[in-house]
């Protein structure tokens, strides 16, 4: 049967932990009482009711808290780890279970590629687990498991509703110790470039995190699980991360219908709007998501979307970072028509899109060797040939390729690096050599010089200042 949610007294709630510390401390200092009598001064009674908290909440909560490990499955890789520890025990990590029927939430990390695992519960019990699905871009995974009597389950909690200071209990099985219990509070919320994965919102926490916490849940007060702890920083202390609940409760369901993850696919490259783009593109703050290329074929293309456009909103929700845009997309549904707020050359407008679904796509690009080159602005360019755009996956000719960057150029200074395909300069398009000499003699650097440029098969604006 589901466990319900912990309800603590009004009392209870209302009285915080440093309040009622300071009262038993200062009466200890001014009594002189041993701390045989401490249980008969003022503040005692509030301190074990704040106390009894969370022995309930453990009393409660512990049995759904389960044990994962695997055999012969090879760990799932991923783009944090240098941020994630992991134990030399048997124990994989933790999981939760949130539906009657055996369904247990943890991390695609921790189960890896293994298509079964071993689940042991708080009362000794063990079951072979079915790993039913896997999301590595939210590194969210479901395992099922069939019991002949009632499982312990715990709710899911509406993350939404979380605030940084709030008490929050990581549960889990740190380096094998199994059912472990840490307070602490949620440090931050809506944490992203943590580069673990795809789609970031993180909450962190101050709560104790370990090797093998992977996985296990991180609870409100009231029992409801509110996230999914997920990694640490190993150099860091009280810095922990866990995926919001929200997150779970829309990845789960299609992982346990379809063992995957459908997501939208908008068919755009795309960066932040930083000071120096913002006026370059006359805007008068940084705001909304640059587009910096639109794949051929794609919807952004289909559509209208053009690079240089901005992206202020998807549908209703307003975008002002590349993850936020790519959690925007990805939450909608494949097929259905979208609305796209951009701003294009000072002006707004609304632009209509029918999204795909996201697949897997290539990041990899050959190096190119040098050709004769050619020096302007401090680079070293040349035409782009057949082959060369077939080494480097595009799909087209036009553009320049940069085979070297001058030490200590404009071009240095900016950030550009050979291999880059130089697409626009200063908005207009540079389809070869000839183009870029002649947008090259137009330049005036001290005014900043605006590039688009494709950089292992990904879009990228630049701006070149003639500065130190």
């Amino acid at each position: 049967m589901p466990v319900s949610p912990v309800q603590p007294n009004t009392v209870r709630l209302r009285r915080t932990l440093g309040i009622v510390v300071f009262t038993v401390v200062c009466s200890l200092i001014g009594s002189g009482l041993m701390p045989g009598y401490a249980k008969d001064l003022p503040g005692m009674k509030a301190l074990t009711d704040f106390q009894d908290v969370f022995v309930d909440l453990a009393e409660h909560v512990k049995p759904a808290v389960v044990n994962i490990s695997t055999s012969g499955g090879a760990p799932a890789s991923s783009r944090g780890d240098r941020f994630r520890q992991r134990p030399e025990s048997p124990s994989s990590g933790s999981g939760v279970i949130i539906d009657k029927d055996g369904y247990i939430v943890t991390n695609n990390h921790v189960v890896g590629d293994a298509t079964d695992v071993e689940v042991r519960l708080l009362d000794k019990r063990k079951f072979s687990g079915k790993v039913i699905g896997r999301d590595p871009d939210t590194d969210l995974a479901v395992v099922k498991i069939t019991s002949k009597t009632p499982l312990p389950t715990v709710p899911l909690g509406d993350s939404s509703q979380v605030k940084v200071g709030q008490w929050v209990v990581a549960v889990g099985n740190p380096f094998g110790l199994e059912s472990t219990l840490t307070v602490g509070v949620v440090s931050a919320l809506k944490r992203e470039n943590v580069n673990l994965s795809r789609y970031e919102e993180f909450i962190q926490t101050d709560a104790s995190i370990n090797p093998g916490n992977s996985g296990g849940p991180l609870f409100n007060i009231h029992g409801e699980v509110v996230g999914i702890n997920t990694a640490i920083i190993n150099f860091a202390q009280g810095i922990g991360f866990a995926i919001p609940s929200k997150m779970v409760q829309d990845v789960v369901p299609q992982l346990i219908a379809k063992g995957k993850v459908s997501r939208g696919w908008l068919g755009v490259g795309i960066q932040p709007v930083t000071e120096d783009l913002a006026s370059q593109f006359k805007l008068e703050r940084e705001e909304g998501v640059l587009v910096n290329e639109v794949f051929e074929g794609e919807p952004a293309q289909k559509a209208g979307v053009q690079p240089g456009d901005i992206i202020l909103m998807v549908d209703n929700t307003a975008v002002d970072t590349p993850s936020g845009l790519a959690k925007a997309v990805a939450g909608l549904t494949p097929g259905k028509p979208m609305t796209l707020k951009i701003l294009r050359n000072g002006e707004h407008r609304q632009l209509s899109v029918v999204l795909t679904e996201r697949k897997d796509e290539s990041e990899t690009a050959e190096a190119v060797p040098a050709k004769t080159p050619e020096s302007v602005l401090g680079l070293n360019i040349q035409d782009l040939t057949k082959e060369i755009a077939d080494r480097l996956k595009l799909k087209d000719t036009k553009g320049v390729l940069i085979n070297k960057v001058e030490p200590d150029s404009l071009a240095d200074r900016g950030g550009l690096k050979e291999g880059d395909v130089i697409k626009e300069i200063n908005r207009h398009p540079i389809e070869n050599a000839e183009d870029f000499r002649k947008a090259s003699d137009a330049l005036k650097p001290e005014e900043g010089v605006l590039v688009r440029l494709i950089r292992e098969q990904r879009g990228l604006f630049v701006v070149l200042n003639d500065k130190p």
